[in-house]
Formats: structure tokens, sequence, C-alpha cells
């Protein structure tokens, strides 16, 4: 079977999970990675699972107050960009899930801002942060809103969700440590959260923040979100961002 591939995509190959056939089917850009990519590849917040990928209808979470995407995911782009303000905060997110692993991030909580910069590094795709809240009395208020609004900017960019995996799981090993992720971009928010943290803060960040930043990102974002600790490391800690 010969498979017609337009020149823009010439440089590019196909995805495991699509088996070539004697049907016909229609050749989309979903499916295509680059090849220098391949290896390296990782799902958002999740490994890929060698499964077909979905293509039924999935409900979509709604945005919480005040916070307004500014445009669209187009056919060509998966890109999600919001603008939240409120009494407290006022928070600017892009979200390019198909970009080269550009982090510019800037919370004014340095422990957010490092592990949003691991997000983007391990993720794969491109994360612009910028938030001024009133961190003067604590980080609760921008770590709430920026989780909300990048659950928000990740909903706008999936799209219709035609075409991904929509389950991941993976376990995350840190020296002693270690955690296990497993996530459904299902449209239904919820988040089963079993993390022990043997601190109270790192550096100035209070670690009870760290199951409300999960809770508001899966509350806009829309997806299941199970952490579970398998094993705690007494001479160090792994947040699973």
């Amino acid at each position: 079977m010969e498979l017609s591939v337009s020149h823009r995509f010439s440089n590019y190959s196909l995805l495991p999970q699509l088996r070539t056939s004697k049907q016909r089917f229609q050749l989309s850009k979903d499916v295509l990675l680059p090849v220098n990519l391949q290896q390296r590849k990782v799902q958002l917040f999740s490994t890929c699972l060698a499964r077909p990928p979905m293509h039924s209808t999935i409900p979509r979470a709604s945005n919480e107050n005040n916070c307004s995407p500014s445009i669209s995911a187009v056919q060509g782009g998966r890109i999600g960009e919001v603008k939240r303000v409120t009494k407290e905060t006022n928070v600017y997110v892009k979200i390019n899930l198909d970009g080269n692993a550009v982090a510019e991030n800037s919370t004014g909580i340095p422990f957010v801002d490092h592990m949003l910069d691991q997000l983007a590094s391990h993720g794969l795709f491109d994360l612009h942060v910028k938030a001024t809240g009133d961190i003067h009395f604590d980080d609760h208020h921008t770590n709430e809103d920026v989780a909300l609004a990048i659950g928000t900017a990740l909903l706008q960019a999936l799209g219709d969700r035609k075409g991904i995996n929509r389950f991941g799981d993976f376990s995350a090993p840190l020296d002693e440590a270690l955690v296990h992720i497993a996530l459904d971009l299902s449209g239904r928010p919820h988040l089963s959260y079993d993390l022990q943290i043997p601190t109270e803060r790192v550096g100035t960040y209070d670690t009870q923040l760290v199951e409300h930043f999960f809770q508001s990102l899966v509350n806009t974002s829309g997806m299941t979100l199970h952490i579970r600790q398998v094993k705690i490391s007494v001479s160090s800690f792994y947040i699973p961002w």
C-alpha cells in the first residue's frame, strides 16, 4: 500500500500505533512526530501507552470563574492561552503541546517556577507562565490560580482530543523515593492524592499547597489523576510535579 504525504511532513515518520493495512484511511498530522523526537517524545504528564488512539467525543470541563481563554486551539497547532484576573492575582499562561520544551515561568514562588520548568523540560512542550499575586501574605492564592489557569490552557490546547493517547501511567524513582502516577484525559475531574511529604516547607513553599495545586489543575483540565507514594525516602523526598 502506498501512502501519499504532503511535502511539509516529508521529514516525519509514523507513530508505532499507526498500523498499515489494506484498508484505506486518511493520514493525519496528529499521528506524526519529528524523527529526532521519536525516542524522547513524552505525552503530557504521562508515557504513551501501546493502544490505539481514542476518537470518541469527550465532555469538556468548564472553566473556573475569571479564567477566560484568549485564543482557541486551531487546526495545525495545539496551543492554549489563558489570562486569569482576580482580586488577589493576575495570571497569564500559554501552552504549546507541540513545542520544544521552552519554559519561561515567573510566579513569584521559586519552588513553583522550578517545578513548572521541569514539567516543560520532561514533557517536551512549551510552557509560559507569568503571575503576580498577594504572596506577601502567603502563596495560597497564586498557587491555586496558576494551577487553574494551566488546567484551562491545557483543556483548550487539547481541543477535541482526537488522536491522543488518553490514558497514561508512570513510576518515577528518585533515589529511595518512588511515586506512581496514572491519569485519564477524560473530561471528568477527579484527584486521588496519596503523598506524605516529610517536611512542612521546601524553601519558603508550604508543602500542604501541593495537593491544592493538583486539585485546582484537575478541576479545570478535566483530567482524572491518581498520585500514589510507593516508598518514601528518609534522607530526601520527591514531589511528583
